[in-house]
């Protein structure tokens, strides 16, 4: 006789508005993301397939392993899972036309220029960075530190290697000079150069946690992240983030972003761009 407690194969698995609000609390608790209703979809969409690999039939069942001491290895899938990734090779591209600006401003120019991605995903914004200061600084010293929440990844980003097609945004001459074309095995895939890899560190952090010790930097990218906070989250993130900015050193936020009111230790440059007081 069949087991009736046995899910049907993609099977969409529902959730209650109970069950939905145990993931919202956990979500802000561990990730500092603001899940709204509207994202309810989002979360039976992303952890539908965990919940039928587990065996847990419903939500509240792999809630249940989630938040169980011993599951950590299960708990960072489903952060990974349910924390949004969407990036490119030099998005919002008017931040990097700003960024030649400023390391150009500079004199005398500090030694060495450190940027951080603060919320890297895949890496795409991070070897971006790499690419303008390659071209910017030559062979001064510089380097770039990506972070993200989400092992997964962050394992992408360390391997520098990406589908051609998600590297159409690069401007052909950093394309030539900064990534190879694959062949055989990695037909259809870009590697970034090793020596701009050798570069950039990856590492993950979790934002909304006290900080590691990554030392401080010129100029840093937290584009995209804020909007997923609320204002409480945000100021704790923004007031952290600015301890590990030098004197005079830029803040970058998302263009659907703003930082007006949210700290009294930094000033608006421009739109989207930030000064350390």
């Amino acid at each position: 006789m069949a087991d009736t407690n046995e899910m049907a194969p993609g099977a969409t698995i529902a959730i209650t508005d109970a069950e939905f609000a145990k993931f919202q609390a956990f979500v802000r608790e561990t990730t500092g993301i603001n899940l709204t209703e509207i994202k309810k979809a989002l979360v039976v969409a992303r952890l539908g397939n965990r919940v039928r690999s587990r065996k847990a039939q419903t939500f509240a069942k792999y809630y249940k392993i989630i938040t169980d001491p011993a599951e950590g290895e299960e708990l960072q899938t489903a952060i990974d899972l349910i924390t949004t990734n969407e990036t490119s090779f030099f998005r919002e591209p008017s931040h990097f036309e700003f960024m030649k600006e400023f390391i150009r401003s500079l004199r005398p120019l500090p030694l060495p220029f450190r940027v951080w991605s603060a919320a890297s995903s895949s890496g795409e914004e991070a070897y971006t960075i790499a690419m303008v200061l390659a071209d910017v600084m030559g062979g001064a010293e510089w380097e770039v530190v990506g972070t993200d929440i989400s092992t997964r990844v962050l394992e992408r980003a360390r391997q520098g290697l990406y589908p051609l097609e998600r590297t159409n945004t690069i401007p052909k001459d950093y394309l030539h000079r900064f990534c190879l074309k694959g062949k055989d095995h990695y037909e259809g895939m870009a590697l970034v150069s090793k020596s701009l890899r050798d570069r950039v560190t990856f590492a993950q952090v979790n934002l909304c946690r006290p900080l590691p010790e990554l030392g401080k930097f010129d100029l840093i990218f937290l584009r995209n992240i804020l909007i997923y906070f609320n204002q409480e989250q945000k100021q704790l993130v923004v007031e952290s983030i600015i301890t590990k900015m030098k004197p005079h050193s830029l803040l970058i936020v998302g263009h659907s972003e703003s930082l007006n009111g949210v700290s009294s230790r930094i000033t608006a440059m421009r739109p989207t761009v930030y000064h350390a007081l």
